[in-house]
């Protein structure tokens, strides 16, 4: 069995990959002033980046779960995310209010995805 880890740090690897099942780290925004709708974007954005770089793409998303500081921000990030995820493509989900490492992140995600 081969694992395969792209941009390993000391903590952990932001892409891991195992029997063709990809596993990305926890995305979280560039920006963690930004408003909910924008780091949703710039999370989805990295979630976009690595899939490809991982030789996937949002169509084979198995799971994702989303983590919010606020649960009051889940119809906003809904939007974006109905907005980005392909009709017939989504995935099994779940959301969580949870504190984040800083406390100014507002939304991150963890995937996993197959590759085609």
């Amino acid at each position: 069995m081969t694992i395969q880890r792209l941009h390993v740090g000391p903590r952990m690897s932001a892409i891991v990959i195992h029997n063709g099942t990809i596993y990305l780290a926890g995305q979280v925004a560039g920006d963690p002033k930004a408003p909910v709708t924008e780091q949703t974007q710039d999370v989805l954005g990295q979630i976009d980046r690595l899939l490809a770089e991982a030789g996937s793409d949002k169509t084979h998303i198995l799971q994702a779960t989303i983590f919010l500081t606020d649960i009051r921000d889940f119809a906003a990030m809904n939007a974006v995310w109905d907005a980005w995820v392909p009709p017939g493509h989504t995935p099994a989900r779940a959301t969580i209010e949870a504190r984040l490492a800083a406390p100014a992140y507002r939304v991150e995600m963890q995937i996993i995805a197959a590759q085609p």
